[in-house]
């Protein structure tokens, strides 16, 4: 008799963490049923198991260079198949393109891929010794990152500047007024997250900045703007007269 399908309960706001943490430190089985969780923290892997509701054990594997890492895997074919329909696949480093995210869940999504691939950086200005932030995220996929940094700007209204490392490595980099607009809207109280990154998060949201305008951050207005005409083009799109 064959097995019937178990669906993981894990919805909204925690699903789509789990979706971006699975697109920067997972991957997808070419079996169609296993996805794996990669991470060098192994009380982060038990924290997400006590969230999610997870019976899968955290285990041992060897990394890149043969470092000691630990990893989660998890066995169900109808989450596989669900992150098939959003664009995620096997082998995804190198050929991944835009994913099929909510906007209302943008953030947590994000907050994901910045826990995964992600890196805030602190430094003190050589001149004037203010505190600075970036905020980056790498990937091996040119056009995932070209796609990620317009839905940034059109969810949550920061520019970032796409930089090439080498033909297989680029990362995404937000300067600091952009970088905490962005930490704002993902690391809310109380947010499923790395602790180091949810720390990290917390002070450079509380940095001073300095001054009150940068053209890598939208003002309320334009910002506004912009979401206005994107609700116009969508109801054009479907046949809907904008007002």
């Amino acid at each position: 008799m064959p097995h019937k399908r178990k669906d993981l309960n894990i919805k909204g706001a925690n699903l789509w963490y789990l979706v971006g943490l699975i697109t920067s430190d997972g991957c997808l089985s070419s079996d169609g049923r296993h996805i794996d969780i990669t991470s060098s923290n192994y009380e982060f892997l038990e924290k997400l198991k006590t969230h999610l509701g997870l019976v899968n054990r955290v285990t041992t594997k060897y990394g890149f260079k043969k470092k000691i890492a630990y990893h989660i895997q998890l066995c169900n074919r109808s989450f596989y198949d669900f992150l098939l329909s959003i664009g995620l696949f096997p082998c995804k480093s190198l050929t991944l393109e835009a994913i099929n995210v909510p906007t209302d869940n943008f953030c947590d999504f994000l907050r994901g891929l910045i826990d995964g691939d992600g890196g805030m950086q602190r430094w003190f200005h050589t001149t004037n010794r203010r505190e600075q932030w970036n905020l980056r995220i790498a990937s091996g996929s040119k056009k995932f990152l070209t796609w990620l940094k317009d839905e940034i700007e059109k969810n949550i209204g920061a520019k970032g500047r796409l930089h090439s490392e080498s033909k297989t490595q680029f990362r995404l980099k937000y300067g600091k007024m952009a970088a905490q607009r962005i930490i704002k809207r993902c690391y809310y109280e109380g947010c499923l997250g790395l602790d180091r990154k949810i720390r990290l998060a917390q002070e450079c949201r509380d940095s001073y900045i300095g001054w009150k305008q940068s053209k890598t951050v939208l003002s309320q207005n334009q910002f506004a703007g912009m979401l206005e005409l994107e609700d116009n083009t969508d109801l054009k799109s479907v046949g809907v007269q904008a007002p």
